[in-house]
């Protein structure tokens, strides 16, 4: 078939390059589709690197311990395995590969299944830094073609949402190009490049696949002229989602949030590198730039990223005169700095501002917009109709959400099964530890580790429940992908999501608590990449964190089993004892799954929910972290 040349992958909008850590292949190896290829480590994350095409190994271009610059060839694959074989391609590591051909930019590998396009995006890899997917461009002439990114392992196409941008605009690096759609995420494409706007590809509703040019941009200083386009493609007006808060939902941008162009300096009075992304955010929220250098950096070498300006202006208090009017912030739902931004009935309501005089209803109410981040999960933002009836429109997420539990109940035979479970020596453990805990591991102690600890434990005992069905096979899956099922905004209003712990079976307590954490933040941020959100095991929700005692969940396809805990509660429950029968007050919780009835059985299912009941009720109380 062909050679395909393997591309240091890229894992972050500040990453720029990564340590061979460890080849998992040889050459002469055969690899699969996205079947490991080599472990790569950056300054913000360790991650294994997928193989884009099922081939044989006949070069590596980088030894262990080697730092690659991103978009470097690393290895070649031959596809076809007869031509393979008769090679005689020996290993020939080296530190300083050339590049396949000059200028090819960063991400694209040199054969592509798009007979169009010259060369496709590299394979997906976790990237928990960067919340949108970067568009690889590639060098032609004159012109910068923008194509199709990939999202995910997964994720093999996309539907253009929206053009942010028309033709003829200049756009800044990671400025947001346009919006798209996959059936993992609603997410933001930047600009790989600083130029101008020439030709648009791909119209709005238009479904396109990776590796596909959707655009092409003239290089900044360059006196290339817009491409005459044969129909017209008329982009959306849009809110400006590059800025991390919620705009005013707007065609118009209200004159007070623009500012003179450069206002802003690329760098801090300390020498800190800020980004064309990162000034716009300052100047549309107003943040001087002595405001910037005390910002902590995430970035390489401290840069400042866009997480880390969201983060900022998440705990800043509102300030007059800046381009974000407070009645925006008042469409979104809060997010409180802990708690999971849900309520339990009775409880005290997280402290809001007074209610002014309410503004005059729009006759349909909107979904909140997905202002800061990459992953809209079909949030409704519903205030009390003025009307008889007020329509809400469905968004694409919320459809897609419907569409995916109302297939669930089609494709599986629901079957769910309850258990009361005594968790007295879980709760006063925790309470005991969990100030020591945080103080040695930086995580705070939930029970929902705790939960997820014992639940594995059962799968290793249970190797079924942790499967999918495929036709009529049964795939039973080694690795654990642990889903969380995330509610976001005030009482849920916020729409649902369930990013996924990847290998949790190969995690201890506090590896688990630091994921748990991790990931909530990034859904309730809208900062999870479309990976965060795919490969999906078995799924954990938590109903009881807004009181209620027991559900009856909808499995998460292809999952065969979800599991719901319900709120905690005292209880006078009878003990036998050596002196007989005792009532006594016990920590109660009631533990519910839902399961396929096509692959697991309900004395199976039974067995499975009643050993984690064993494991909770039997929680050693002397062990460590």
């Amino acid at each position: 078939m062909a050679k395909i040349e393997i591309m240091m992958p890229q894992m972050g909008e500040s990453v720029m390059e990564g340590e061979v850590i460890g080849w998992s292949k040889a050459v002469g190896d055969s690899v699969e589709v996205d079947e490991t290829l080599l472990e790569i480590a950056t300054d913000k994350v360790d991650t294994e690197v997928p193989s884009p095409e099922a081939g044989v190994i006949v070069e590596l271009l980088a030894q262990e311990g080697d730092t690659v610059e991103v978009g470097k060839p690393i290895a070649i694959i031959e596809t076809d395995a007869s031509a393979a074989s008769t090679a005689t391609a020996t290993p020939a590591p080296s530190s300083e590969p050339e590049p396949a051909s000059a200028p090819v930019a960063e991400q694209v590998p040199a054969s592509a299944p798009e007979p169009a396009v010259a060369q496709t995006p590299e394979p997906a890899t976790p990237a928990p830094v960067a919340p949108a997917p970067q568009a690889a461009p590639v060098a032609s002439g004159e012109s910068i073609e923008v194509v199709m990114p990939q999202m995910g392992e997964s994720v093999m196409e996309g539907e253009v949402l929206s053009w942010s941008k028309a033709i003829g605009d200049s756009v800044e690096v990671d400025e947001t190009l346009l919006e798209i759609a996959t059936d993992k995420v609603d997410t933001e494409v930047p600009s790989p490049e600083a130029g101008v706007l020439t030709e648009i590809l791909a119209k709005e509703g238009e479904t396109i696949q990776v590796g596909q040019v959707i655009a092409r941009l003239a290089p900044a200083g360059s006196s290339a002229q817009p491409a005459a386009q044969p129909a017209p493609v008329e982009p959306v007006a849009t809110l400006d989602t590059s800025t991390p808060v919620a705009t005013p939902e707007s065609t118009t941008p209200a004159p007070a949030a623009t500012k003179a162009a450069g206002s802003i300096p690329n760098s801090t009075p300390s020498g800190k590198f800020l980004s064309p992304l990162v000034r716009s955010i300052a100047e549309k929220e107003g943040i001087p730039v002595e405001t910037l250098d005390q910002i902590p950096g995430t970035g390489k070498d401290g840069r400042l990223t866009k997480k880390d300006m969201l983060n900022f202006l998440s705990i800043r208090p509102p300030q007059a005169g800046t381009s974000t009017p407070s009645a925006s912030n008042a469409s979104t739902p809060a997010q409180p700095a802990s708690g999971g931004g849900l309520s339990r009935p009775g409880a005290p309501a997280p402290a809001t501002p007074a209610p002014a005089a309410p503004a005059p209803a729009a006759p349909t109410a909107t979904p909140a917009a997905s202002s800061s981040g990459s992953i809209n999960a079909g949030q409704l933002n519903v205030k009390a109709p003025e009307q008889q009836v007020e329509i809400i429109k469905m968004d694409r997420m919320r459809k897609m959400i419907a569409e995916h539990m109302v297939n669930s109940k089609q494709t599986s035979a629901h079957v769910t099964t309850f258990s009361d479970v005594d968790v007295t020596q879980v709760v006063k453990w925790r309470a005991a530890n969990k100030d020591r805990f945080l103080k040695q591991t930086g995580a705070k102690l939930t029970f929902t580790p705790i939960f997820v600890e014992a639940i594995i434990q059962a799968i290793r005992e249970f190797p079924l429940i942790n499967s999918s069905i495929v036709g009529d096979e049964i795939h039973v899956k080694k690795n654990i992908n642990f889903g969380l099922a995330v509610a976001l905004g005030e009482g849920g209003i916020g729409g649902l999501i369930v990013p996924v712990i990847k290998h949790a079976q190969d995690k201890n307590l506090a590896a688990l608590a630091h994921a748990i954490t991790d990931l909530a933040t990034k859904a309730r941020s809208k900062t999870l990449s479309p990976d965060d959100l795919v490969g999906g095991t078995i799924t954990l929700t938590n109903y009881g964190s807004v009181g209620n005692l027991m559900g009856t969940p909808i499995i998460n396809q292809p999952q065969v089993a979800i599991i719901g805990t319900g709120a905690i509660e005292k209880r006078p429950m009878v003990m036998e004892t050596e002196d007989g029968d005792v009532i006594a007050i016990r920590h109660q919780m009631y533990l519910s799954m839902s399961y396929d009835h096509r692959s697991i059985d309900g004395a199976h299912g039974g067995a499975f929910l009643n050993r984690i009941k064993q494991l909770l009720e039997g929680f050693d109380p002397n062990r460590s972290f």
